[in-house]
């Protein structure tokens, strides 16, 4: 089991206007709060199809048996686990988040699934607009749920590009704002009514009614596809997926 590494700081404010760090801060302390119950809420929430997802998004990515990976925004490392099945022994992956609470819970669960591959993985506590990784190490990256959540998704994407092997991809999963008025009315309406009700229970209903602010927020599949293409990228294409509630962006270096 590797130890978790909390040796990146996050940017200097000099770096960022002071509201964008404050708003850092505050993203920082909701996801560390609902860090304990996280993967049961998204069992719960999803009926089981994140997992799904998460696998389209994994195999989206290109990864394979050898490769060097990178999974940002790991949260309790669902994707990094399945990258790590990709790249195999021979292979390294990485798992950074900026929540020190999911990165423990990360690595506590690596433990107990005591898989021989995921001591291929290594945990680190940083800053997805920093990466603390040279030009051009990794031949694959996914994001999942991490992007929406950004203070500079401009700067984000640059980061993944900078860190990206030529000709590799990187695959995003997130919720999807949709163009379609039916669906983005059905996804308002799951959140007031089931995603805020059921979080209520385990007593963060706060921490998760800002789910509608920021997928109003968000970007649309074109415009993920131009920031992706304005960062560098060669080839965007963004996928709905989960009925148009959820969305996946592959962009290639």
């Amino acid at each position: 089991m590797h130890s978790l590494q909390f040796s990146v700081p996050l940017l200097p404010t000099s770096r960022f206007k002071r509201h964008s760090v404050r708003c850092a801060s505050d993203r920082q302390q909701l996801f560390n709060s609902i860090a304990p119950v996280y993967d049961n809420l998204n069992d719960l929430l999803s009926l089981g199809q994140h997992r799904i997802w998460k696998r389209m998004a994994v195999s989206w990515s290109g990864a394979k048996t050898g490769d060097s990976l990178l999974d940002l925004c790991c949260g309790s490392g669902d994707l990094t686990f399945l990258m790590s099945e990709k790249a195999g022994a021979d292979g390294k992956v990485i798992g950074l988040d900026f929540s020190k609470e999911q990165l423990s819970i990360a690595s506590s669960r690596q433990y107990l699934l005591s898989k021989a591959c995921y001591n291929n993985i290594e945990w680190v506590e940083g800053d997805a607009l920093d990466l603390p990784f040279s030009n051009g190490y990794f031949d694959a990256i996914t994001m999942g749920y991490g992007l929406r959540n950004v203070v500079d998704k401009r700067r984000a994407m640059q980061e993944m590009f900078r860190v990206l092997k030529p000709d590799s991809r990187v695959s995003i999963l997130d919720f999807n704002k949709s163009m379609q008025p039916f669906t983005a009315l059905f996804q308002e309406w799951m959140i007031d009514n089931v995603v805020v009700p059921t979080a209520t229970v385990y007593g963060l209903a706060k921490e998760y009614q800002y789910l509608k602010t920021s997928i109003d927020e968000f970007l649309t599949g074109k415009e993920l596809e131009k920031l992706a293409l304005d960062a560098g990228f060669s080839y965007a294409r963004h996928y709905e997926i989960g009925g148009g509630l959820m969305g996946n962006l592959v962009a290639a270096r």
